[in-house]
């Protein structure tokens, strides 16, 4: 059996791709999984470009597995990074031997026969494209909802290297998610760009489903008790969609609505489509309707132009929603973006200045919530051991928690009280 050794970057649509590869390449010939860098007989490097200088990494990571791979295996880049700079790779670094797009997946299988291969198209459509069954873990399950994007944030680079927006038909979701199920998933992740834009273009003109009704629809799956979804859009934040998450029983209290910037013309010039006031609109809902209900968020700072003002909106913003979770970070310019050509770039001291002051108001913020959890008692799903006797999980609202137990308790949903607190994790004991 050959073996395989695959690094996956960034989000969790990677990672689900990595799995779709794994499936499709288990399908022709079976490849152990090995994390040993000189053991495999074909290496992948799943991409993102997102984070910072993901170009610069990729090049060092293909210096680094061209160094200590044997001789006969195989390097592929994938992903991201892989659809914008295409034949660029296998110019700058020959050992590379193909390159395959992010909207590309379905073809791995093809792409591993043919010497310095190229498949970048992102208009290639696989949303009717049935992958074969693979997870790393049996007991999380992540389905893809759709693909690509149809937004054009100045400040991303997702439409450049996944396409348009396509949904996939809502039979093929529920039959991915009903197979994870019965091999012991409780729990399914539901991934796409703009979760709740699903609907709005299917390949076939014959399905009519919206992301609410998508998600009555899994949500009556026998044995499937919890439904998580990443990334819904503010703008598409309607009140019918809402009220569906705080009211189906099934749907974990948890929400990510990425903010970007608290400045309504700054959210102008990134082209996000929503001012200050719907977001915060918005998470008031969420609050009245779901008072448990957490709520992450994601900010850029120092976005071309960014005023002091603009930087005290996004503040202003922070103090009045408190979000559990924060993804932070200082713009930085991207290939194939209009803010990357937007003249008035803010220097790196002042973003710098601006996202230290963010983050330490929200750590402080955050203390103030996860102390409030000492002692509280949360319904966690079990699914993955930790070195030390431990084992993870999450509550339905998002938090992670550890606990001292083994296997036993994978797969399950029990009882935790929470016994020690800190800003990333609980922990706690099982009670009855």
């Amino acid at each position: 059996m050959k073996k395989l050794y695959i690094e996956t970057l960034g989000c969790a649509m990677n990672v689900r791709d990595s799995e779709h590869m794994i499936a499709e390449l288990n399908s022709k010939e079976p490849y152990e999984l090995t994390e040993e860098l000189n053991e495999a007989d074909l290496i992948i490097i799943n991409t993102c470009s997102v984070r910072e200088k993901p170009v610069s990494k990729l090049f060092s990571e293909i210096g680094i597995f061209n160094k200590y791979k044997k001789e006969s295996a195989k390097i592929g880049v994938t992903g991201c990074t892989a659809s914008h700079l295409g034949k660029e790779i296998i110019k700058r670094a020959p050992s590379v031997d193909f390159v395959l797009g992010a909207r590309n997946i379905s073809k791995i299988t093809q792409v591993i026969e043919q010497r310095h291969a190229v498949e970048i198209d992102i208009n290639h459509d696989d949303s009717t494209y049935a992958f074969g069954e693979y997870r790393t873990n049996p007991f999380k399950s992540m389905v893809n909802i759709s693909m690509g994007c149809d937004k054009s944030c100045t400040f991303c680079i997702v439409p450049a290297t996944r396409g348009d927006e396509v949904s996939i038909p809502s039979d093929l979701i529920l039959g991915e998610i009903a197979k994870g199920v019965k091999s012991g998933a409780k729990e399914v992740m539901l991934l796409g760009q703009n979760v709740n834009n699903y609907g709005k273009h299917f390949t076939a003109n014959d399905e009519s489903t919206n992301f609410t009704q998508l998600l009555q629809k899994i949500s009556k799956i026998d044995g499937l008790e919890r439904i998580r979804f990443t990334s819904p859009h503010p703008l598409h934040m309607d009140d019918e969609f809402l009220e569906e998450f705080a009211n189906n029983p099934k749907i974990c209290k948890q929400i990510h609505v990425p903010l970007q910037s608290g400045s309504t013309s700054l959210l102008k010039a990134m082209r996000r489509g929503y001012s200050k006031e719907w977001f915060i609109n918005r998470c008031e809902k969420i609050r009245t309707l779901c008072p448990k209900a957490t709520i992450s968020t994601d900010i850029i700072v120092g976005f071309p132009n960014e005023s002091e003002e603009d930087f005290a909106d996004t503040m202003d913003v922070l103090e009045k929603v408190r979000f559990e979770q924060l993804f932070s970070f200082k713009y930085s310019p991207r290939p194939h973006t209009a803010a990357a050509e937007f003249k008035e770039q803010i220097p790196n001291e002042v973003a710098g200045a601006r996202l230290t002051k963010l983050q330490a108001r929200h750590t402080e913020i955050l203390d103030e919530i996860m102390e409030a959890q000492m002692g509280v008692e949360h319904k966690v799903y079990f699914d993955e051991l930790k070195a030390g006797g431990k084992v993870s999980g999450r509550s339905d609202d998002g938090k992670l928690f550890f606990v001292e137990g083994s296997e036993e308790l994978l797969g399950k949903i029990v009882n935790v009280k929470v016994t020690k607190v800190s800003r990333g994790a609980l922990e706690g004991i099982v009670s009855a």
